[in-house]
């Protein structure tokens, strides 16, 4: 059956990961206050190091790449990499300071990076639980608009997805805002260009 044709914008004036789409899409993170570092490729570790500089535990998943995972082990800090055949158990997970995860897509419009549960992102509570979350974003991954990144997700429609717009808050009661209810308290943002 053919789609309706929808009346909103689908593409954006400008292409995936170009200079104007990487700006929206770091001031939209940082107005979500999310901190967000912009690096080309080969620094990704550094930065990483960086962000991960006053934490002692970290977590991450089996498929992240093997120099991510190194810089994660900089100043002695403790290494756990999950197995989704044998998962770190949650309260295991929330003594754990930080996760290290790459992203699937993200939209500049909105400031989301969305995950897809692939072996470099992991499950869905690795990104929930510690109260630090560092994504890594690949520049040329990041979208205009969300239909853009659905179409992108709709290639695998079977994966878990994971949408974050900056870190985890609410102002449920008494219009308080309180941070880390629903996931990490800090949202690390390394946007790697070519």
């Amino acid at each position: 059956a053919e789609l309706p044709h929808r009346d909103y914008r689908c593409e954006g004036e400008h292409a995936p990961g170009s200079q104007p789409v990487i700006d929206e899409f770091a001031d939209a993170l940082r107005d979500y206050k999310a901190k967000v570092t912009i690096v080309p490729r080969a620094e990704i570790p550094r930065a990483i190091a960086e962000y991960l500089a006053p934490l002692t535990s970290v977590v991450v998943p089996t498929g992240l790449d093997p120099e991510w995972i190194e810089a994660a082990r900089g100043d002695g800090r403790e290494v756990t990499i999950d197995d989704p055949d044998h998962p770190t158990p949650h309260l295991t997970l929330n003594e754990i300071d930080a996760v290290v995860t790459a992203s699937r897509v993200a939209v500049s419009g909105t400031g989301s990076i969305v995950l897809d549960g692939t072996p470099d992102q992991g499950r869905r509570a690795l990104t929930l639980i510690p109260d630090t979350h560092v994504v890594v974003v690949e520049a040329a991954t990041v979208q205009p608009t969300t239909p853009q990144a659905i179409a992108i997700l709709g290639e695998h429609p079977t994966r878990p997805i994971t949408w974050i717009a900056g870190p985890s808050a609410t102002s449920d009661i008494e219009l308080v805002r309180v941070d880390g209810v629903h996931g990490p308290r800090n949202l690390l943002v390394v946007i790697a260009t070519d």
